[in-house]
């Protein structure tokens, strides 16, 4: 046994001897009060619970393109607590392994541990199998773990990932969305979450088209966060004055990348500009079928 700082004790043996794949379900059967969520505290269907859970931080928009030899994904950076912005420079989406990103709305505590915990799950199935799952398997392993947080999802703390990847098979970029049980559901084309996701798909209609190049993929990803925080008080727009503007990432078969802070502000400042002439965003022409 070896102890550790916060005064627990681990067992190296049983870590070393078990030859489970799964991560998650190997700390259920090790030690179960590990994985997040294992005890929700006090507050649980207290009366007071709902006033606890409405004001902490909550993580929205994502959105997510297809495009040519991969997908590109990208996230506003606004957190809120009721009507309040608790904070405006969340990072929301992040790489989940080398040929896959992750990316939430929901309860921004939660989401960050479960991203976590999902990092590791995909690294000990590769350490343990000696190979790296499929791309569906790590959307129906996601799945599962969302299906665990169910209990706490019906209390308010719900979490919804979106997850995206460079599938090696097709040679193509790929979405999976989920619903707070756990279903996985893979999106064609393009796809979004959060409260401004209504307004962000919508843009997407118009500004979408098939065999879009990253950078196309990457401006249409920044216009659609633009016309969800147009509208949605939750989603929070490109802030020229705080330099903060939002995260893109690109998976294609060079792996997962994350674009710079100055790439970002340059598809940023393309898309304010852009408005400054058209403060409804580009549009397109309408063509009428003979």
């Amino acid at each position: 046994m070896e102890d550790f700082s916060d005064g627990t004790r681990r067992d190296q043996a049983a870590f070393m001897a078990a030859r489970i794949p799964s991560f998650t379900h190997f700390l259920s059967t090790y030690d179960p009060s590990l994985l997040p969520l294992a005890d929700l505290g006090p507050l649980a269907g207290s009366a007071t619970a709902a006033d606890v859970i409405k004001n902490l931080p909550h993580a929205t928009t994502i959105v997510a393109v297809a495009c040519e030899g991969g997908v590109v994904m990208a996230g506003d950076r606004r957190a809120t607590a009721g009507n309040m912005i608790s904070k405006r420079d969340v990072d929301k989406v992040f790489r989940a392994d080398e040929y896959s990103a992750i990316a939430f709305a929901g309860t921004l505590a939660l989401a960050l541990e479960l991203i976590r915990l999902f990092g590791v799950e995909l690294e000990h199935y590769e350490k343990m199998e000696g190979r790296a799952l499929s791309l569906e398997g790590k959307a129906n392993r996601l799945a599962k773990m969302i299906r665990d947080n169910l209990g706490a999802a019906m209390q308010g703390l719900a979490v919804i990932p979106l997850f995206v990847g460079y599938d090696e098979r097709t040679s193509s970029g790929r979405i999976f969305s989920y619903d707070v049980a756990g279903g996985p559901y893979e999106e064609h084309r393009f796809h979004s979450i959060g409260s401004g996701s209504v307004f962000a798909k919508s843009a997407l209609k118009k500004y979408y088209s098939d065999g879009m190049s990253v950078s196309d993929a990457a401006l249409a990803c920044v216009q659609s966060l633009y016309d969800a925080a147009d509208d949605d008080s939750a989603t929070g727009g490109p802030d020229l004055a705080r330099q903060i503007f939002p995260v893109i990432v690109t998976v294609t078969e060079d792996g997962f990348s994350q674009l710079s802070d100055s790439e970002a502000a340059d598809y940023a400042h393309q898309v304010v500009d852009g408005r400054m002439i058209a403060p409804d965003g580009p549009s397109s022409a309408l063509r009428s079928v003979s």
